[in-house]
C-alpha cells in the first residue's frame, strides 16, 4: 500500500461479523498504518484492536454524528492523515454509516480505497440455496408504517432473490408482514449468527417460519434470504384477480396508480387480452 501521497487516504476496512479469523492481512495492514481509526462504536473496535496487538487514536463516526464528524475526517485527511474507517462487523457502508464520508471525499478528489472482507449480505446469500445469479438487497426494512408498506408491495413482485437484515426482537412481526405480502408459500433461508459457533441456515417457507418461531425465541442477528418471486404465478394470480374486475373497476384501478384514462384503458386491455376498443365500448355500454 502507497500511504506517501500529499493528501490522506480513506481505507474503507471489512471486519469480522463474527469469526475473528476472517479478517484479513491487507486490513491488519491498514489498521496498524492508519493515522487514525474512524470507528461506530469505539469500545467494539478497541477490542478488536487489542486482539490484534494495536494501538492508533480512535474517533467515533456513526449514524448520529455522521455529517458534523465526517467535516473532521475531512479535515484530516486534506492534513495528509491516512484514516480507517470500520463498522461493529462486516463492510462499511453496508447497512452502516459511511455512505456521507465517502460522497465528501469524493468532491474533494481524497483518495478512497475499500479493502474487501466479511460481509453478512454475501455471506448468507451464498449458503442460503437459493439462486445467486441475481439478488436485491433491501437491508433492514424502514420503520415508518407507510415506506414500510410501500417497499413490501414492492417486494411482492421481486423476482430476484431477496435479502434483508432483521434483529432477533423485530423478527416474529417481519416475518408476518413477509408472510402476508409475498405469500405463506415463498422460500426463505434463516440465517443466524453467521461465521459463529452456533452458525445456523434454515430452509423453510415464510409461512412454516412463521409458525416456528411463536414457539421459539428468535436468537441472534438474523439475514433473510427470499425467493424472488416467480414470474408464471405472479402473473397467473393477477389474471386471478383483474378476472374478479368489472372492466370499469379494472380501468379505474390504473387511474388510481396516476395513468390518464387512455393509457389505463390500454393497460386493462393487454391484461384482459382484448382490444382497447373492445374496453372502450365497455365503459360506454
Amino acid at each position: 500500500m502507497d500511504y506517501t501521497t500529499s493528501r490522506g487516504t480513506l481505507y474503507i476496512c471489512a471486519t469480522p461479523i463474527g469469526n475473528l479469523g476472517d479478517i484479513t492481512a491487507r486490513v491488519l495492514e491498514a489498521l496498524e498504518q492508519a493515522d487514525v481509526i474512524a470507528a461506530e462504536d469505539t469500545r467494539n473496535t478497541l477490542r478488536l484492536l487489542n486482539h490484534f496487538g494495536i494501538k492508533k487514536p480512535l474517533t467515533s463516526y456513526h449514524e448520529h454524528n455522521r455529517y458534523e464528524k465526517a467535516d473532521e475526517i475531512i479535515r484530516q485527511l486534506l492534513a495528509g492523515q491516512n484514516v480507517a474507517l470500520v463498522t461493529d462487523a462486516g463492510t462499511p457502508v453496508i447497512s452502516d454509516p459511511g455512505e456521507v464520508l465517502i460522497a465528501k471525499c469524493m468532491e474533494q478528489g481524497i483518495p478512497v480505497t475499500s479493502l474487501p472482507g466479511a460481509c453478512a449480505l454475501i455471506t448468507a446469500l451464498t449458503m442460503s440455496g437459493l439462486s445467486a445469479r441475481r439478488f436485491c438487497f433491501e437491508g433492514f426494512l424502514p420503520t415508518e408504517k407507510k415506506e414500510r408498506a410501500r417497499i413490501l408491495s414492492a417486494l411482492a413482485a421481486e423476482e430476484r432473490t431477496i435479502v434483508l437484515y432483521e434483529a432477533p426482537h423485530h423478527l416474529r412481526a417481519t416475518l408476518k408482514e413477509l408472510s402476508v405480502s409475498l405469500g405463506e408459500a415463498r422460500r426463505v433461508t434463516l440465517c443466524r449468527e453467521l461465521t459463529k459457533k452456533f452458525e445456523e441456515a434454515i430452509p423453510t417457507t415464510l409461512g412454516e417460519a412463521v409458525i416456528f418461531y411463536d414457539s421459539q425465541e428468535p436468537r441472534g442477528e438474523y439475514v433473510l434470504v427470499i425467493e424472488g418471486a416467480d414470474p408464471e404465478k405472479r402473473m397467473q394470480a393477477e389474471r386471478e384477480d383483474w378476472e374478479k374486475l368489472t372492466v370499469q373497476e379494472h380501468v379505474a384501478m390504473y387511474e388510481a396508480q396516476g395513468l390518464a384514462r387512455k393509457d389505463a384503458m390500454k393497460k386493462a386491455a393487454e391484461d384482459r387480452g382484448v382490444s382497447k376498443r373492445e374496453i372502450y365500448q365497455a365503459l360506454i355500454g
